[in-house]
């Protein structure tokens, strides 16, 4: 939206799109057909695509869509049973679902990233023997390198559980234990914190 009151939606994200947006460093300037220039960023990137035929520009709708996509992959997270995965492989969202208990909820390891599983997949049978296929089939958020990545606070006396990103500033997660209520949202910069490792 430009104006707050027309909205419309951005396309899907291309793999071309999530590279070329991750070239572009510093600000977003608030104008959708602004065009960044490759060659001023990174002179290899510009000079392939010339190659191939492609003018070495990026425009801010194009990074936008980009930036969207990546935060979602990264940092879009459910709780633990909000989800469960059906014996035919397909996801759905769990009717019985009541909310984490308040001791599950204070743990990281109550959390899953809502993308495809990359961690999962490189774990032992002995690690998989004690998850239940059934709701652990997601990345847990215990995982997550770099370790400390992930801020849990408790608001309203306990009542809500806030989880907060410091690998994406501006992204909260929220949920009230014993109830179905929980999301996220994102108000930054659109800029990753790339110099987290080195501020734990």
């Amino acid at each position: 939206s430009l104006n707050c009151l027309d909205w419309s939606l951005l396309t899907p994200a291309t793999k071309e799109m999530l590279a070329l947006a991750e070239q572009v460093k510093g600000r977003f300037q608030g104008d959708p057909s602004f065009e960044y220039s490759l060659s001023e960023i990174n002179a290899e990137a510009a000079a392939r695509m010339i190659e191939s035929g492609k003018e070495p520009v990026i425009k801010e709708e194009a990074r936008l869509t980009a930036t969207i996509e990546q935060i979602d992959r990264e940092v879009g997270i459910i709780p633990r049973g909000a989800f469960v995965k059906t014996p035919l492989g397909s996801v759905h969202e769990n009717r019985h679902f009541e909310g984490l208990s308040l001791v599950e909820a204070k743990k990281l390891s109550s959390y899953f990233h809502f993308t495809e599983p990359v961690n999962l997949k490189n774990k032992t049978l002995l690690e998989k023997a004690d998850l239940d296929p059934s709701t652990d089939f997601l990345d847990s958020l215990e995982h997550d390198i770099p370790r400390g990545s992930w801020s849990i606070q408790l608001e309203k006396g306990g009542t809500v559980v806030v989880l907060r990103s410091l690998l994406w500033l501006g992204l909260t997660f929220y949920h009230v234990p014993t109830t179905k209520q929980f999301g996220y949202a994102y108000f930054g910069t659109g800029e990753k914190n790339l110099d987290l490792p080195f501020m734990l």
